[in-house]
């Protein structure tokens, strides 16, 4: 599976994204991840396709959701009132199998990675 992610730019703090993330087929799940500048790679929020179950880390919580359109195998990040701390470059993933859905979280549970695309929030 190839990924093609989309939809990164500059925007204000308190201000909204939405990236994309298109597959060449079928997955068990996808995944966004994002590495700020110095810093590890860390988990965002996953999306399981067989029950459309979600996942996100702690912190961008009630702030991001993940969705998929299972006619385009896509998968979306919506991200809400973003905060100069979500500064990063996003990659999508796509799971090797379905996992219990906090599994997800690991990077170990992908096999394929997208190119990554630049989230810059800034005043």
């Amino acid at each position: 599976v190839q990924l093609q992610a989309s939809g990164g730019g500059l925007v204000q703090p308190g201000g909204s994204l939405r990236l994309a993330c298109a597959a060449t087929g079928r997955t068990p799940g996808m995944g966004w991840f994002r590495q700020a500048p110095g810093k590890d790679r860390e988990f965002v929020a996953a999306i399981r396709w067989a029950d459309a179950g979600t996942y996100y880390t702690r912190s961008v919580k009630g702030r991001f959701t993940i969705s998929r359109d299972n006619a385009k195998n896509t998968v979306y990040l919506q991200m809400n009132s973003l905060k100069p701390d979500d500064t990063a470059v996003y990659y999508c993933a796509s799971a090797s199998r379905s996992y219990n859905i906090g599994h997800f979280a690991s990077s170990s549970a992908y096999g394929s990675w997208g190119q990554g695309t630049l989230v810059t929030v800034s005043s």
